[in-house]
């Protein structure tokens, strides 16, 4: 009996003994560190030319916009060409931005020259994330795609934990060093670009019409058709939309905090402690059994942790509420994708994950966007603090609108034939409307 126990329990550490996988989690993670030190040059040197919460919400329209304006371009580019060399395109051209970045710093360019080359990051950004989302099911096994989500969303966090506290330390209590903290953003650009070029190319070769008007829109009638996929997605936009607070942190840090450029590097980085912590548990312990309504609960947890932070006059507590926030925000984030990745068949997932792209950014930018002018508006307390109220009424009507998450068990046990029949049905659509 033991022999057999001990033959279905999970390995907590597959994924890593894959070497594709361990290849892509240091990219991975080398873009991610240098984007979070990137945010927290960016966000410091803005507030502190203007004073002005808006031009912090403008940071978040201008790397939205060409998200979602190109990521179902780049899911097309995902599913037509080699993904490997996709994301190599990408990433050299987010070195560009990086080095534009840095020298828009060392010859005192004019404050819009900074959005131009965030923009162009952005453009970087839609055109390969989709690669690197549909890259991750052709390098590991399927039985063990949820192991590997739960650790690539810990490679992420650990980046994004670990960046802005570095990011505060370059900077310093001074905030003098902002050009040494874009040089590291693209020595860790160009590090990320190297671990992907040893990648061995997953090319299959694509469909002989899959550049046409149908295949470029197949992507989202799938997801359309796909109830659960809609539903986590939606979901999760709105929550983070309505409850975001991280674009306002450069200003609850000086005005209501009084910590400097460390301290608000120590606090970015709390949300993605929790995070690890959250992840280190899903990776060892059942905890998404019940997939459906722990999603629920952490999201509505997520606003209320949100409500906190955004009362809270005390850094430790603040520092507190953002770890909340990282830990319950992560389940979210393992059961949408992995949802999203198996649910969907390999020649479509570069465009089903350019749709969710879309769906992220137009949550976190454009959320960041929606905090900075309801902080202009009313103040940044009214914006953190009605954005978690609204995150539970999201909560509310998602249950409503979708009872199908409600019925989500183990993530282990979702079927690909859910995804095939949804596919089937967008097709029989899709030639209903030639009748």
């Amino acid at each position: 009996m033991s022999d057999a126990g001990s033959t279905l329990k999970p390995d907590p550490y597959a994924a890593w003994r894959v070497p594709a996988f361990r290849l892509l989690a240091v990219s991975w993670f080398s873009i991610m560190f240098a984007k979070m030190i990137e945010t927290v040059a960016v966000g410091v040197s803005i507030y502190e030319l203007t004073g002005d919460p808006l031009q912090l919400g403008w940071v978040g329209l201008v790397q939205a916009l060409p998200v979602i304006l190109l990521s179902i371009a780049g899911g097309q580019l995902a599913d037509r060409f080699d993904r490997r060399l996709v994301i190599i395109c990408a990433i050299a051209l987010g070195i560009l931005a990086s080095v534009g970045l840095l020298l828009r710093v060392l010859y005192d360019w004019p404050l819009w020259w900074m959005y131009v080359f965030l923009g162009i990051g952005a453009v970087a950004q839609a055109l390969g994330g989709p690669s690197r989302s549909a890259l991750l099911p052709q390098v590991v096994p399927k039985e063990i795609f949820s192991n590997a989500i739960t650790w690539n969303s810990t490679v992420f966090h650990a980046s994004i934990m670990v960046g802005p506290a570095v990011g505060g330390l370059i900077l310093g209590s001074q905030n003098e060093h902002v050009a040494a903290a874009f040089l590291v953003v693209v020595v860790c650009k160009m590090l990320s670009l190297a671990t992907v070029c040893f990648l061995k190319s997953t090319h299959e070769r694509a469909d002989a019409q899959s550049i046409s008007l149908e295949s470029l829109i197949a992507g989202i009638r799938f997801v359309g058709r796909t109830k659960l996929i809609l539903a986590t997605i939606t979901l999760d936009l709105f929550a983070v939309l309505f409850g975001g607070a991280t674009y306002l942190l450069p200003v609850f840090a000086k005005d209501f905090l009084h910590v400097n450029a460390t301290g608000l590097g120590v606090l970015r980085s709390m949300e993605a402690v929790g995070a690890v912590f959250m992840a280190m548990l899903i990776a060892h312990l059942p905890l998404l059994r019940r997939a459906g309504w722990t999603l629920l609960w952490a999201v509505a947890g997520f606003g209320a942790a949100t409500i906190g932070f955004g009362l809270s006059r005390w850094y430790w507590l603040s520092l507190l509420m953002m770890f909340a926030i990282g830990a319950l925000d992560n389940i979210s984030v393992v059961v949408r994708h992995t949802l999203v990745q198996m649910l969907t068949p390999n020649h479509m997932r570069g465009r089903v994950s350019a749709v969710n792209s879309v769906f992220i950014v137009a949550s976190n930018d454009i959320g960041g966007f929606e905090s900075g002018l309801t902080a202009r508006l009313f103040g940044p307390v009214i914006s953190v603090v009605g954005g978690g109220i609204c995150t539970i009424f999201v909560v509310l009507a998602s249950a409503k609108i979708w009872p199908e998450i409600l019925s989500i068990g183990s993530l282990q046990d979702v079927k690909p034939a859910d995804a095939a029949q949804a596919e089937k049905s967008a097709e029989e659509e899709s030639a209903d409307r030639y009748y």
